[in-house]
């Protein structure tokens, strides 16, 4: 095997089990997806919405990876180690946590309520440290190493007024990110983060209708980027795959910067990309 194929050999996920935070739709679905193209063993499934969940582990079974449905407000404590329990019953392993899911609620400094801030943190900063928390458990028992992937956002730099408390939040994750790559690397478990730049999902589909945009919003978002269109969550799909794998066995805490905005403010037009928690 020559240096390039055994460097391509590596990106693929090959009896791995993997576990995605909001996975049932958007970014977190098309990571699943991709997880189990690169064949992936076994992949958790995991949202609120129970319909949704069941379609997307049968469309991965559909592509040869054994796939499990896990319900869970990540908001809650007990959800987010109940998750990883889940995986520890069905797959007794855990190689790679993708923590993608996330809440985008906007809000000033004038008119964010308490109550909205605490429900931010408690999704997008909370969540992520119990289940790496309870998943680096599982990967120490294993003693296999594993990795980490925090799907974070360009707004965690500073964001947009209407964007303050999620912007905060994210914050918040791309320093844990960058803690739990140094204080993780003796169990041989990485972890980084993308701050990804702004994506088309079905979610922010929800969010630009719901603040007054057209339906058609998006085809003048897409004019309006430097590179033609926005990202789509397949853009961004092999990045994370990529950390998953052992192709970046030598990366961690790590924070990239997955955007086309080089230039201006950041968080500029960084609107969120998280899969949602439905």
């Amino acid at each position: 095997m020559t240096r390039a194929e055994d460097l391509f050999a590596r990106q693929h996920l090959d009896g791995k089990v993997v576990l995605v935070t909001g996975s049932t739709q958007g970014l977190g679905a098309a990571i699943a997806a991709r997880a189990a193209r690169l064949g992936a063993a076994g992949i958790v499934v995991t949202g609120r919405d129970a319909a949704r969940g069941a379609t997307v582990r049968d469309r991965l079974a559909a592509l040869g990876a054994e796939a499990a449905f896990v319900p869970g407000d990540l908001g809650r404590e007990a959800d987010c180690r109940a998750i990883v329990a889940a995986c520890a019953e069905r797959f007794g392993r855990l190689d790679g946590l993708v923590n993608a899911a996330g809440l985008s609620l906007r809000g000033t400094l004038d008119d964010t309520s308490v109550a909205l801030w605490d429900r931010l943190f408690a999704v997008n900063v909370r969540a992520p440290f119990i289940l790496t928390q309870e998943a680096a458990r599982l990967m120490r028992a294993g003693g296999r190493g594993g990795s980490v992937v925090n799907i974070i956002t360009m707004a965690s730099h500073g964001g947009e007024p209407v964007l303050m408390a999620y912007s905060a939040s994210k914050g918040g994750l791309a320093t844990l990110t960058r803690n739990l790559g140094y204080s993780l690397q003796p169990d041989r478990i990485r972890v980084n983060g993308l701050n990804i730049g702004w994506t088309a999902t079905e979610g922010e589909h929800g969010v630009q209708t719901g603040t007054g945009q057209a339906e058609d919003w998006l085809a003048g978002a897409d004019a309006e980027r430097p590179l033609g269109r926005l990202l789509r969550p397949d853009d961004i799909a092999p990045m994370v795959t990529y950390l998953l794998s052992d192709a970046a066995r030598m990366v961690t805490g790590s924070v990239v910067d997955f955007d086309q905005t080089v230039h201006g403010p950041y968080g500029a037009h960084a609107a969120p990309a998280e899969a949602g928690v439905a």
